[in-house]
């Protein structure tokens, strides 16, 4: 986000960075194992305020802070990109010297006039200002946009997933730190909108800056954003079908056409009754369901999803990318990962709801289309979650960069549960997930954090059967189990193999004829007659298993090698 008329003043950056517009090593890590100051610390309530000026391109910040300590602290310390001078820190309203704190390398550290107890609480001022990153390739490269509207207007936009929180305002940058209650005002240009998170209290005009108030509850710290432009609104009331009305509110830019918007409102009200019937209430409905138009192509920030599609009509009759990002109000907004490691809960459960979408909307041949897009990007060259729960992006796979099978070998993964613990079964699993209870509704639930070890855990307690088994061979292990047949006459024998120690004892459906024949595979083995020698067979027919597939690795490689020759 960027500043307002201090400009000059405020573009003081640490040196290198600023000249280079490198990333601090520290800022462009999200999630980072806490310290045990920051792990004491939590944040019931946090006023944040912004200066933007498009002009400098730059931002002045303040943060008013109740912190909380469950240990004696003698310090307290916030993450935020070394970039930014600070220009002052107080404590229960007591100027800090500039020597009691430091920020070398994006962790600043506070020494406190006065250690606290454990249990006790202080009101900490932060004031910053600087350049924000900006973004190379928003929304993949974390930062800030610094665009034109088509009128010549300032378009702005931050979009920070990967990098966290730092990358422009001091915050416990790790997901399972929240803020009880943000109030977030943002001072632009007249005649710009600052489309904020949660609900408008009110807006403020004066000296040709426009100050824009907002409030909201328990905000994904990801989620909290800066999306400023000449925005116009367009809004609807949703009446969910749990009795609340909620509404559905558009930030757009003027030039765009009457039909388009209306399309937008229309598909997101579509895609809200799809969420509530299939996982639960939507978790925002006392604030908004909200977009604004962005200049880069998306992000899930909490009520208020960043949208640059474009209003592209797809042939299934939706907008992918409002609903791919509306999604996340449920999978990161409302049960965000516990540790950076297990990102696949947020991506990859949202992204089944595409085709879990497409056939709630269309029908099976939909679903069964998205499917097949989704199982021929699926590379399982690394896990899904890391296997030690501390660690940070051992998803990422060094061809795809960020980890391209969070989302597609999620979405998988996720399709063969649902085949193999039935609809029933599945949706309590999500419901229980998400929400933390078998019965949601507005107002008895709060935000939640989950490992892939708790999703296990609610499966295997709404199923009654354990499920370690299918959580370790396709969330822990890279390599697909494979399938492997041997056939004696009229006997086929089947047997799993995979790189997980436990017994893979996924049940296995046979087609002879117009039969389906079910291995059981009890301990990973199976054995069916066939009826006869000359029966032919047709392994899993309506693709409900995830394995290994040798002709989609031949695939996967010759357009790989047709991509390189390409490029040479």
């Amino acid at each position: 986000m960027k500043l307002p008329a201090l400009a000059s003043a405020l573009l003081l950056l640490s040196p290198a960075i600023a000249a280079q517009d490198v990333v601090a090593e520290r800022t462009a890590q999200s999630g980072l194992p806490l310290d045990p100051v920051r792990a004491s610390m939590e944040v019931p309530r946090l006023a944040l305020g912004f200066t933007v000026d498009p002009a400098s391109r730059s931002l002045a910040g303040t943060a008013d802070y109740t912190v909380t300590v469950d240990t004696p602290q003698d310090r307290l310390a916030f993450d935020l990109d070394p970039r930014f001078a600070i220009s002052g820190i107080s404590v229960d309203g007591q100027a800090l010297a500039p020597a009691a704190w430091s920020n070398p390398a994006g962790l600043l550290t506070i020494t406190l006039p006065r250690a606290l107890a454990a249990g006790s609480r202080a009101q900490i001022r932060i004031a910053w200002h600087g350049a924000p990153h900006v973004a190379k390739r928003a929304p993949w490269d974390g930062g800030f946009t610094w665009a034109r509207t088509p009128d010549g207007q300032p378009w702005v936009a931050s979009a920070i997933q990967g990098e966290g929180c730092d990358m422009f305002w001091p915050c416990l940058d790790h997901p399972t730190k929240r803020i009880g209650l943000l109030d977030l005002s943002v001072t632009v240009p007249d005649g710009l909108v600052a489309a904020g998170n949660g609900v408008l209290i009110g807006e403020d005009h004066a000296g040709g800056w426009a100050t824009w108030h907002w409030r909201a509850r328990q905000p994904n710290n990801y989620g909290v954003t800066l999306q400023i432009g000449p925005y116009r609104l367009a809004e609807a009331q949703y009446r969910s079908a749990y009795g609340n009305t909620i509404p559905v509110q558009y930030w757009h830019l003027p030039g765009d056409r009457p039909e388009d918007v209306q399309y937008l409102l229309a598909g997101m009200q579509d895609y809200l009754a799809f969420f509530e019937d299939v996982v639960g209430p939507y978790p925002w409905g006392d604030e908004k369901v909200g977009l604004a138009e962005t200049p880069h192509l998306g992000m899930e920030h909490q009520t208020i999803n960043a949208y640059g599609n474009g209003y592209k009509r797809a042939p299934e009759g939706y907008d992918w990318l409002a609903q791919h990002e509306f999604g996340h109000e449920w999978f990161a907004n409302q049960m965000t990962n516990a540790t950076e490691g297990e990102m696949w809960l947020h991506e990859g459960l949202d992204t089944y709801m595409q085709p879990l979408y497409l056939l709630w909307k269309n029908g099976r041949m939909a679903y069964d289309v998205a499917l097949w897009d989704h199982r021929k990007r699926v590379l399982s060259r690394v896990p899904l979650a890391a296997g030690d729960p501390a660690a940070t992006g051992d998803y990422l796979d060094a061809e795809s960069g960020w980890g391209n099978d969070i989302y597609y070998k999620g979405s998988w993964v996720t399709h063969t549960l649902r085949l193999l613990i039935g609809d029933t079964a599945f949706r309590e699993s999500l419901r229980r997930l998400v929400y933390g209870r078998p019965d949601p509704a507005p107002g008895n639930f709060a935000p939640v954090r989950r490992t892939t070890a708790d999703f296990a855990t609610i499966v295997s307690e709404v199923t009654g059967r354990p499920m370690d088994w299918f959580f370790d061979a396709y969330v822990r292990q890279a390599a697909l189990p494979r399938l492997l047949e041997e056939r004696q006459g009229s006997r086929l024998r089947l047997r799993w193999e995979t790189a997980s120690a436990l017994p893979f004892t996924m049940p296995v459906e046979v087609q002879v004829g117009d039969r389906v024949l079910v291995a059981p595979m009890a301990d990973g083995t199976g054995m069916l007659d066939l009826g006869s020698a000359d029966a032919r067979h047709v392994i899993d027919p309506e693709a409900k298993i995830l394995r290994d597939d040798p002709a989609i690795t031949a695939w996967q490689a010759q357009e790989r090698a047709a991509e390189a020759h390409a490029k040479d």
